[in-house]
């Protein structure tokens, strides 16, 4: 059994029937849980999924009101166990930032892989693989990977 961390970009394909990439996430899901894998969350998935889920259309977001995002938080923490915050978490991102002079959009990611780290979790489940190339030790894993070709 390996233990996954869901990229919110997972979570947000996951959660909007309309997107592409929906059916690929679920199915994804459905054979990591058949497995008997666990994929777990944390606060930045559902602080980045609030803010692109309320976050208008032409701003690249969802354009949904609070209470469907509301909603859709509640469902997600119902069906991925959410690992806590803790100090560790952001000494080891500061340490990752600074290691490998991350700046800008990317501490964002540096933090998940802190997450990572800092659990104990095997993989990252992501759509956008290319965001996490460079950090040392982890395996990045594509929703893509998991489902066989149409």
């Amino acid at each position: 059994m390996a233990r996954y961390l869901a990229d919110t970009n997972l979570l947000l394909r996951l959660s909007d029937g309309a997107a592409p990439q929906n059916p690929v996430a679920a199915q994804a899901l459905a054979r990591l849980f058949q497995e008997r894998h666990e994929v777990f969350i944390t606060a930045q998935n559902i602080i980045e999924f609030w803010a692109v889920a309320t976050r208008p259309i032409t701003a690249n977001g969802l354009g949904w009101s609070r209470e469907k995002t509301r909603m859709e938080v509640k469902s997600i923490r119902e069906r991925f166990p959410f690992l806590a915050d803790d100090a560790e978490i952001f000494l080891e991102w500061l340490r990752l930032v600074e290691a490998n002079e991350i700046a800008g959009k990317r501490v964002h990611d540096a933090r998940l892989v802190a997450v990572l780290k800092t659990n104990g979790i095997d993989h990252l489940l992501t759509f956008n693989a290319d965001d996490f190339a460079g950090f040392p030790s982890i395996s990045v894993v594509s929703p893509h990977s998991l489902v066989p070709p149409a």
